[in-house]
């Protein structure tokens, strides 16, 4: 993207500002007030917002006379404010999708420890709601490695809880599922069908398919599931956008944008509802079509709205044993074979061809990459581009999980910016290491070596790979600690303050909107979180305890924590 284009693209964005942002100026002081601007932290007495932009931040009677007469007073009471949270990564459309399924991190079902208990919850929940025969039962954020047989559960045994309902049961990483025999012959998947190219499909001793399906394979059972109605996908865009707020974030992303999500996001009935800025990532297979539309553009606002970039998928995930490497998995394929070290989602010269004509389009990419052999596929696909660093295209590796040391210089080359994905070190650190030898663990979401090797990251938490949580995403970055207390590379460990750079100016840079958001100055969107302590001088380990108070959108606010 050149600067002739993010100028326009910045100029019309400004001209999107909603007409009913606030005429009257707000003062915001008496309280943490922290910047973001700069690489050292900096605070100011007082802010000043007005018609959804920063009009003055500094020091407080300078404030009052930059306001005028008839401001608002905003007492911050003592509490922290920061520009609003800006999401590198995640799925806004699965917030949406997720109401009305059985979400297996609901804090009132019982332990999930074996295949037993998880058997009895999707019973549990099929009797509660009264689910009809035939119907479908969609299940979230199941996760095999947490199970004490430490395998999938198999087709047989989801049609040991029903066979007369349609149950898929979804994998945390979105890179997989099982399915029952009813889900599976609604797909018109039988022991003959034959995984698409990037797929697989696990089977049992006897050949027959035992209801796993990984990477592309899982597209298959997707598309012969329901889909939302227009009118559900609103009820519910409302209620994702308020869950976002509630983590402070003042911009989200949908980070694999299908061809039907993107007509609806883009339609006038979601633009009406939208406060949150909302950046749509739609996915390379509908590339074609996006092609054979000249006028169609990227990195530009209608009003919440706008096309960031493509989405490719190189690899899978590497907690499912799917992510791409150069050296062998010692725990063997999700199947049991050996050696195994994955393999692409593409091969080499599809990527190349696609990365070129995104390029001449003067497209942003956004490549998922996981293991280091993926991160070669997608340097070598950028080099193919032609893309350096000099023409300021901003290509985002996302996740960039298992990256090399000496993979750091090509992206300083080419002008990659990383989205790491610190929360792994919670939550899979331990499963890595039943797989790789621990200096390949320590250095997953390398922070501190990409800053000095130049270059702009941010942290995501991939929701719902991970839940949607701000203060434990600041938190898994400070501490890279795993549940069973390692903690993997000590040396890569941010401070509160780089981690905060992770959350706002990073992920803006990588978004084109340095110039727009992510730091408090003057001339920007009045986009803040207001947070009840100071992370900069809270102990690492009470970060994740740390409370949103209020969200405030183009001086706007839209959530705010109950009393109490």
């Amino acid at each position: 993207m050149t600067s002739r284009i993010r100028a326009t693209a910045l100029f019309a964005a400004l001209l999107a500002l909603p007409a009913t942002a606030q005429e009257r100026p707000t003062i915001y002081r008496g309280g943490t007030i922290i910047t973001m601007d700069g690489d050292a932290p900096q605070t100011v007495p007082a802010v000043v917002a007005k018609g959804g932009k920063i009009l003055f931040a500094g020091d407080e009677a300078r404030a009052r006379r930059a306001a005028g007469g008839k401001a608002a007073i905003r007492d911050l009471r003592g509490a922290t404010m920061l520009p609003g949270f800006i999401d590198a990564h995640s799925h806004f459309g699965i917030a949406m999708q997720m109401a009305g399924g059985l979400d297996l991190w609901d804090t009132a079902l019982p332990p999930i420890t074996d295949i037993a208990a998880l058997q009895g919850v999707i019973r549990d929940h099929i009797a509660r709601h009264g689910i009809a025969k035939d119907d479908w039962v969609v299940v979230w954020q199941y996760d095999n490695e947490k199970l004490a047989e430490k395998r999938h559960i198999t087709r047989a045994e989801l049609d040991a809880v029903s066979p007369d309902h349609k149950i898929v049961v979804l994998h945390q990483s979105l890179h997989a599922l099982v399915a029952n025999s009813a889900a599976l012959n609604a797909a018109r998947l039988t022991d003959a069908s034959e995984p698409p190219p990037g797929g697989l499909m696990l089977r049992d001793a006897e050949g027959h398919l035992n209801g796993v399906l990984l990477e592309k394979s899982t597209f298959l059972m997707l598309a012969a599931m329901p889909q939302l109605t227009p009118e559900q996908k609103l009820e519910r865009l409302v209620a994702a956008q308020q869950r976002y707020f509630a983590e402070g974030y003042t911009h989200a992303q949908d980070g694999a944008t299908m061809p039907a999500d993107l007509a609806f996001f883009t339609g006038p009935d979601a633009k009406a509802q939208l406060k949150i800025d909302l950046a749509l990532l739609p996915i390379y297979m509908g590339l074609d079509a996006l092609l054979a539309q000249p006028d169609l553009h990227f990195g530009t606002y209608d009003r919440h709205v706008k096309l960031q970039g493509i989405k490719v998928i190189l690899d899978g995930s590497v907690q499912a044993r799917t992510g791409y490497f150069t050296r062998d998995y010692e725990r063997g394929s999700p199947d049991g074979i050996h050696p195994w070290h994955g393999h692409p989602a593409m091969d080499q010269p599809a990527f190349d061809d696609l990365a070129r004509k995104v390029t001449t389009r003067d497209w942003q990419l956004f490549v998922h990459a996981n293991g280091d052999a993926a991160i070669d596929m997608a340097i070598r696909g950028f080099d193919a581009a032609g893309i350096t660093a000099a023409d300021d295209r901003r290509p985002i590796v996302i996740h960039s999980q298992f990256q090399r040391p000496d993979q750091l210089a090509d992206y300083r080359r080419i002008g990659v910016g990383p989205a790491y994905f610190s929360n792994h070190a919670w939550y899979w650190a331990d499963v890595h290491r039943t797989n790789f030898p621990k200096e390949v663990v320590d250095f997953i979401s390398p922070f501190r070596s990409a800053r000095a090797a130049g270059l702009i990251a941010s942290n995501h938490s991939d929701f719902s790979v991970t839940p949607l949580d701000t203060r434990f995403m600041l938190w898994t970055s400070m501490a890279r600690v795993s549940p069973t207390g390692v903690v993997s590379g000590p040396d890569e460990r941010l401070g509160a303050y780089e981690a905060l750079q992770a959350l706002t100016t990073g992920p803006a840079w990588q978004a084109f909107e340095e110039d727009r958001k992510g730091r408090i100055k003057a001339g920007l969107l009045a986009d803040f979180v207001i947070l009840d302590r100071n992370p900069l001088t809270t102990p690492v380990d009470d970060i994740k305890a740390i409370k949103v108070l209020e969200t405030v959108k183009e001086g706007e606010t839209v959530w705010e924590a109950k009393p109490g």
